[in-house]
């Protein structure tokens, strides 16, 4: 499964919310995590700015700007 993160540099709520993501990944073993810097593109930091992190399950976007690690381990089917 893969989950995809749009995020920044300096950003807390993207270091937070990366950090659970990739314990995640790292108890599931089976989870990709890509991570997209809307810094380096200009269309994606309008549409994502004040939103960040954005996170996505495939192209089903689960949360935006407060993460919830339970939220991705339900749409994930894991406990």
């Amino acid at each position: 499964m893969k989950v995809t993160v749009y995020s920044r540099p300096e950003c807390h709520l993207c270091d937070e919310a990366l950090e659970r993501i990739h314990d995640i990944a790292r108890e599931e073993g089976s989870i990709e995590v890509d991570v997209v810097d809307i810094e380096l593109d200009d269309d994606l930091m309008k549409k994502y700015l004040e939103r960040i992190p954005v996170v996505l399950v495939g192209s089903e976007v689960i949360s935006e700007l407060v993460f919830d690690p339970a939220t991705l381990r339900g749409r994930l089917g894991i406990a």
